[in-house]
């Protein structure tokens, strides 16, 4: 979320596997073949449709919601949380029973394990950079789950002001050996992970925002295809690019055009938003029109994932709304991923702050629909829809 800090620390012990609720794991072969299958309907839905309409860009989304029926049988999704400290005393990754005490909560296995980490620590007067988290993908992959890491350039702690840190310093080369040296470790550990980079740029409460600290949006682009180059200068291909902005900026979507690095540069498009009842509003109220914006006109090829969102308890039944996101998704047939922000920065976001969220949310995950800690065999990059 816009007011979440960022945070990476090295509290806690880390734990390679889960005493947590999981579910029997699925073939990869099977998740391919799926694939597959999906793929084969949504492109001759997209075919039947250019013959029609002598081509254009919203075949694709016909494409991809080719009859609401199938979309919402055929809608599957990833799942997971970015979990804080007050399960365990310290965040997940870095303390992996945070996992397992989500997971029982919820009495489903995770399939993604969310986390953040800035390019440096500027805590103590001198600064250092932050490496290729590889102690922590390793344990969320051994659990059968998939990173999606949180990369943003800035440091820590993040402010909205950070004059060293502008998109102009990345686009002009400022950090390239840091960003060389993290993508070949990324390459070295060799398998995929979701990398949402210098999220919800439309917002202003972040160092690259494009509304902050001198930035526009043309330096957004050029810095996020800047980076993305450098990574494919190294051959680190198993990093999965996640373009996140938030649903929720006071902004027109329209205007999240001009901040679109393109779709060679980007594999997963997202949205973070939030009900913190200025006024209550429902998921798909928060969402409907980014998301239209998005999977309609700026990248209807892409599947979305949901990287952030939570509700409040106050004003309204926090159970109803979960219940509500459930009852959302399948209209929203591009979303193929969801992340509850599971931490109580900026607001009582977490599942725990009353037993009927999570039951709803509990009962939400319990679907079929949706995919527990079935992914440690997974080498398949860009990460496709499950």
């Amino acid at each position: 979320m816009a007011a979440a800090a960022l945070l990476v620390s090295a509290a806690g012990g880390l734990e390679a596997s889960s005493q947590g609720a999981v579910v029997p794991r699925r073939s990869l072969s099977v998740q391919l073949a799926g694939a597959r299958q999906e793929a084969s309907h949504r492109s001759a839905s997209i075919a039947a449709c250019r013959h029609r309409h002598r081509g254009g860009a919203h075949c694709a989304a016909a494409g991809r919601r080719h009859g609401a029926a199938a979309a919402v049988s055929a809608q599957r999704l990833y799942w997971g949380a970015w979990i804080g400290s007050q399960l365990t005393g310290a965040e997940a990754p870095w303390d992996f029973r945070a996992v397992s005490r989500f997971e029982q909560n919820a009495g489903r296995g995770v399939s993604i394990v969310s986390f953040a980490s800035p390019f440096m620590n500027c805590t103590t007067p001198n600064c250092s950079s932050y490496n290729f988290p590889r102690t922590p993908f390793a344990a969320i992959r051994a659990h059968g789950a998939i990173p999606l890491l949180s990369w943003s350039s800035a440091a820590e702690p993040t402010t909205p002001l950070q004059p060293g840190f502008r998109l102009q310093d990345v686009i002009g080369g400022r950090f390239d050996a840091y960003l060389l040296k993290w993508a070949a470790a990324a390459r070295e550990w060799g398998h995929p992970f979701f990398l949402r980079f210098d999220w919800e740029m439309n917002a202003s409460s972040f160092p690259w925002s494009v509304h902050a600290n001198g930035n526009t949006p043309s330096e957004y682009v050029t810095a996020w295809r800047h980076v993305h180059d450098l990574f494919t200068r190294v051959g680190a291909t198993n990093a999965t690019w996640v373009w996140c902005p938030n649903a929720d900026a006071g902004q027109s979507p329209s205007s999240l055009a001009s901040l679109y690095p393109g779709n060679s540069y980007v594999d997963w498009t997202c949205l973070d938003g939030y009900n913190a009842n200025n006024p209550w509003r429902s998921f798909q109220s928060v969402f409907q029109s980014y998301y239209s914006a998005i999977s309609e006109r700026i990248a209807p090829s892409k599947p979305m994932l949901v990287g952030e969102t939570a509700s409040t308890e106050a004003g309204g039944s926090k159970a109803s709304w979960i219940s509500g996101m459930f009852s959302s998704l399948p209209r929203m047939p591009d979303i193929h991923a969801l992340i509850w922000f599971d931490r109580p920065t900026g607001g009582d976001w977490p599942l725990e702050t009353s037993p009927g969220a999570q039951t709803a949310f509990k009962r939400g995950v319990s679907a079929g629909t949706f995919a527990g800690n079935e992914f440690s065999g997974l080498e398949t990059s860009p990460i496709p829809a499950p």
